[in-house]
This record gives C-alpha cells, sequence and structure tokens, in this order.
C-alpha cells in the first residue's frame, strides 16, 4: 500500500497508466483538489484550453452531426480504456463507420484486447447513413479533448495521454494532498479520507471553472452540431459537470460543496446554458437498465439483488455501468434523434 504522506508514492502508479509509446508527464499529475486548481494553470494546460476557445473548429458534414460526450478514463490513450473500447465496439456493431484517416501510433494495435479489430482505434468520425457522431471526451483539467486530439496534438504525442488526475474522486478517500501545508482532510480509518474544507472548497472551484469552460465551447461550437449527447456514468464528475441543479436533485448529485463560513453551489453546463446538453442515460432510463440488467440475468440462480448491483456498477467488467448492452441501446436511441426528458423545475 502507498503511503499517502508521500506525493512520490503516487508516481510508480501513474506511470503505468499510459501505453506505450505514450509515457506519463510527472508535471500533469494531479493528485487531489488543490493540485486541480494549480492544474489549471500549467502551461500545457492553458496552452490546450486557448487552442479550443480561439483556434478549433468543429468538422464540418453534409448530414447531421451530433458531439457525443464522453468520460475520460484512466487509461491512456483513452480509447485503449475499457469503457472506450466498449463504447467503440458497440458502435461499429451498430452500423456505423469511422471515415478520413486515423493518426494512432501503430505500436497501440499490440494492446489492443484479443479479437479487437483494429477501427476500435480509430479517432475520426463515425457514420451512419446521414449520421454523424463526433466523440468528445469530458476530461479534468483538460476540458474537452475532441477525439482527433487524443492521439497528437500540434505535431507531438498529446498531453490528453500523459497525464493523471485522480484527485476529484472524493469517493475513493484517497484523493488527498496529506503532504501539502493546506491539507485539511480527516483520516475515517483503514488509511481513508474524508476532505475537509479546503478540499471542497478547490473541487467547487475546479468543478464551476470547468464546467464555464465546457458551456462556452459548447455554445461556440453550438451551429456545427444538431445536438450534444453526454453518455457519463451516475452521480461522477462528469455528469455533474454536465447537469444543472434540477438534473442534479434528479441523479442525486451534490447541488453545492460546504466550505469555510458556508457552501459553494456547483454549477454545471447545463446551469448555464439551459438544455444545452441531453445527459443521458437518465434516472429512469438507470432505472430501466436495472430491471432489464436483472432479467438477463435472472437465469443465473446465483444472482442476488447484490450481485445484481455490482454487476452494474461495474458493467460486468471491471469498469463501469456505461459498458452495459442495456445501457448502449438507450445511448444508440439518443444518438438517433431520442431527446431527454427533463425533470421538474420546482
Amino acid at each position: 500500500m502507498r503511503d499517502l504522506r508521500d506525493r512520490a508514492a503516487w508516481l510508480p502508479i501513474s506511470k503505468q497508466k499510459p501505453i506505450p509509446p505514450y509515457t506519463l508527464d510527472p508535471t500533469l499529475t494531479f493528485y487531489c483538489p488543490q493540485e486541480n486548481v494549480e492544474a489549471l494553470d500549467h502551461p500545457d494546460v492553458r496552452a490546450f484550453h486557448a487552442h479550443l476557445r480561439s483556434e478549433y473548429a468543429p468538422p464540418s458534414v453534409t448530414g447531421r452531426l451530433v458531439a457525443l460526450l464522453l468520460p475520460c478514463t484512466k487509461a491512456k490513450p483513452y480509447s485503449l480504456s475499457k469503457e472506450h473500447l466498449e463504447i467503440n465496439r458497440f458502435l461499429l456493431g451498430r452500423g456505423f463507420r469511422p471515415i478520413g484517416e486515423p493518426d494512432y501510433p501503430e505500436a497501440l494495435l499490440a494492446a489492443l484486447p484479443a479479437d479487437y479489430p483494429g477501427e476500435l482505434l480509430h479517432n475520426g468520425l463515425l457514420r451512419r447513413g446521414d449520421l454523424f457522431v463526433h466523440r468528445i471526451v469530458i476530461s479534468e483539467p483538460m476540458g474537452l479533448v475532441p477525439y482527433e486530439y487524443i492521439y497528437h496534438w500540434h505535431g507531438r504525442l498529446s498531453i490528453s495521454a500523459r497525464y493523471d488526475d485522480p484527485g476529484l474522486f472524493e469517493q475513493r478517500g484517497t484523493a488527498v494532498g496529506l503532504w501539502r501545508p493546506d491539507n485539511t482532510a480527516v483520516e475515517i480509518g483503514e488509511g481513508k479520507y474524508r476532505w475537509g474544507p479546503n478540499e471542497r472548497a478547490a473541487y467547487a472551484e475546479v468543478h464551476n471553472r470547468l464546467s464555464d469552460l465546457i458551456a462556452g465551447l459548447l455554445t461556440k461550437f453550438k451551429p456545427s452540431y444538431q445536438r450534444f449527447v453526454g453518455y457519463v456514468s451516475p452521480k461522477l464528475t462528469h455528469r455533474s459537470f454536465l447537469t444543472d441543479r434540477f438534473e442534479k436533485r434528479a441523479n442525486g448529485i451534490p447541488v453545492s460543496k460546504r466550505v469555510s463560513g458556508g457552501s459553494v453551489a456547483l454549477i454545471g453546463v447545463n446551469d448555464r446554458q439551459p438544455g444545452l446538453v441531453q445527459v443521458v442515460p437518465s434516472p429512469e432510463e438507470f432505472d430501466r437498465i436495472r430491471s432489464a440488467l436483472a432479467r438477463r440475468l435472472s437465469a443465473d440462480r446465483r444472482m442476488t439483488p447484490a450481485r445484481v448491483r455490482a454487476v452494474f456498477a461495474s458493467g460486468g467488467g471491471g469498469a463501469t455501468p456505461l459498458i452495459l448492452p442495456e445501457a448502449l441501446a438507450v445511448l444508440e436511441e439518443h444518438l438517433s434523434g431520442k431527446e431527454v426528458t427533463r425533470p421538474q423545475t420546482h
């Protein structure tokens, strides 16, 4: 077990996450909320944000262009994570085909699981008929990473495949900077910690600055897209970035963080631009997914309700519910045009 009091003890774990030829940039490691605040001033992160704000333009197509917002992952590049592999494999299986030329390093082919086609590494648009899907990754601290930047950016290996940021995941109990003078986390036993006021304040600052960045970018890009679909796990930070306060309550997500002297509201993209992003699956759709999953697993008599919940939480494959066939079917519905039922605003 690593010593959480020693920042250097985190680095060996972080170095395992990028897949060769990618390597970790130690200056792009952020292990607690306070370091995430500092991340926003990292020269490479600032340059990436500036490029998105002033230079980046979405792809142009003749047809319907939908932006599919996907969560970032601990595996880098994202396309080799369990979540992205299964999402992309599903889309290929449903008739979507990549267009254009990919730019992945050939060495990544060796990292694909057996029987997974090289097409899964393609980072261009996906097309089915007149429907084009542009994949964009929601990342802390990058904000948004268009899929065309997951391998290279500005002629070099992309920074989006060379960072590690577990520092906003409070529920893990380890996203703390015990070595920092501004640490206020409190040990709750068995090597786990609860955030204190400084961690909560830093989280709220990063959350709101990144959601403001994402909202501004999506608003700027909106004329290019038919709609934005955010395919994100329940109750995690990516969903919080996107949802408004009513959606947060419906999803069981905190709407604020307690800090010294009061609380700070967690502002999402849909607070800033109501209805800009369709956040899916909705809570009602997750209920439907759980029921369908239970029916699918009912033939196995060993499947107790607790085991069904465990399969749901991991997607049945050490990942998230997003890779469940039942959830992926919901995603396809929304890519094809199904609207989200928004929660009541009272």
